[in-house]
């Protein structure tokens, strides 16, 4: 085995960058999927439901083989991983530049879409667990601030695209784009610090100067007989109904108060462009208070936002709504991996980040379509948005009960025996 020591340049930081962009590319593309969606309406009448069921299918697909990809991290690392899901991506992007109907919509960007939409979270956050320990929640946070700089600047592109060039074009150039970018990105990942020849926070370690250890942390098998895993999962679950709900609809529901399509989508930019502070300042929070109490943080905006959406109708008050929703919004997605890592180490942690990223995709293909579905039917948000505020209500309670792994030691033994 190589010598393993302190150099001067942390290959760590290489990967936190690559996954920064890698973010930024994939999740502000499909975070901007609602720009499409009076382009869609418009030329096949489609309902807001049929629209929504593609997004929520794509989002129960990236769940599922999330599980998938976050095992196979775990035993080969993310490079060529990452590579065959910028592939998937851009292809379903590729293949909606020619659908003309419902089953080509679901098939496109439901089923292929969402299969490359699986690794882009799992792959970097589970790597960077691997390479950061007393940082990682800042660690984190600035490779998920890659996801806030893309929804800040591609709702802007993609809606100067489908202006300029039509939607079908649109598609197809952002295909290129994620394709390309995201197989560059990929080459420089790497799964641990072994593989370079350094040590966790670039540290020294035993006088011996090498390692050969078991990651710390609970096994799969421990990690899942635990209640806090699955409070975990049901918090997240919860979670993404609401955010998936807000990304998708937000902008329509601004354009159905009469405010223009392209100063509609100022308005998922500015999601965007606060979620950046969300997630940068929550995850260095997490580090130093906590994960569960940063969350509970996050939470109390996000049930405030809600609160304020019932009322909100001019310009003005949108912006508001996303100032409070931003925030929240962006630490959501930054505090669950090192949550996870915190509570159960990270021997198993891509696996146990897919089964939770699977649960909170559950919610994100339930939360857009039941929204299209009650407006189709009521022709308002209003019931939508009071649903969501209860469910923050829960997810709060829930995390309040959230507990520290230790105080279910005994139970775990009791299961191993």
């Amino acid at each position: 085995m190589a010598d393993i020591k302190k150099t001067s340049f942390f290959y760590g930081y290489a990967i936190i960058a690559a996954s920064f962009f890698i973010q930024a590319v994939v999740w502000g593309t499909s975070n901007s999927f609602g720009l499409f969606f009076d382009s869609l309406i418009n030329e096949f009448g489609w309902s807001r439901a049929t629209i929504s069921g593609a997004a929520s299918i794509a989002f129960l697909v990236h769940g599922l083989s999330s599980m998938l990809l976050g095992n196979l991290n775990d035993k080969y690392g993310p490079r060529l991983l990452m590579s065959i899901c910028g592939i998937f991506f851009g292809l379903g992007l590729w293949l909606m530049a020619t659908v003309n109907s419902a089953w080509q919509l679901y098939l496109f960007y439901g089923l292929v879409a969402g299969i490359g939409l699986g690794g882009i979270d799992v792959l970097p956050l589970s790597t960077a667990a691997r390479w950061f320990k007393k940082k990682r929640g800042l660690m984190t946070g600035i490779i998920k601030v890659g996801t806030g700089v893309g929804m800040f600047i591609m709702p802007f592109f993609i809606t100067w695209l489908v202006k300029g060039y039509g939607w079908r074009t649109s598609f197809s150039v952002l295909a290129v784009i994620v394709v390309t970018s995201v197989i560059f990105l990929a080459q420089f990942l790497v799964r641990d610090p072994i593989q370079k020849a350094q040590f966790i926070d670039n540290m020294k370690s035993e006088p011996s100067g090498k390692i050969n250890k078991t990651e710390e942390g609970l096994t799969f098998p421990e990690a899942i007989h635990t209640i806090q895993f699955w409070t975990v999962c049901t918090i997240y679950f919860i979670i993404l109904i609401c955010v998936y709900t807000i990304l998708i609809h937000i902008v329509q529901h601004a354009i159905d108060l009469g405010i223009p399509t392209a100063v509609a989508a100022g308005v998922l930019a500015a999601i965007g462009a606060v979620s950046i502070s969300g997630r940068f300042l929550m995850g260095g929070a997490g580090d130093k208070i906590g994960e569960k109490s940063a969350l509970f943080i996050c939470l109390l905006f996000l049930l405030t936002a809600l609160c304020w959406l019932q009322a909100v109708k001019a310009l003005w008050m949108f912006y508001l709504f996303a100032v409070i929703y931003g925030f929240a919004h962006g630490g959501f997605f930054t505090l669950v991996s090192p949550l996870i890592a915190r509570l159960f180490g990270t021997r198993s942690h891509g696996l146990l980040f897919g089964i939770v990223i699977f649960s909170s995709t559950l919610g994100g293909a339930i939360g857009p379509f039941m929204a299209g579905y009650i407006f189709d039917v009521t022709q308002s948000y209003k019931i939508v948005f009071l649903i969501l505020a209860g469910l923050c209500t829960i997810a709060l309670l829930l995390t309040a009960s959230l507990k520290p792994i230790a105080r279910d030691e005994s139970f775990i033994k009791t299961k191993q025996n």
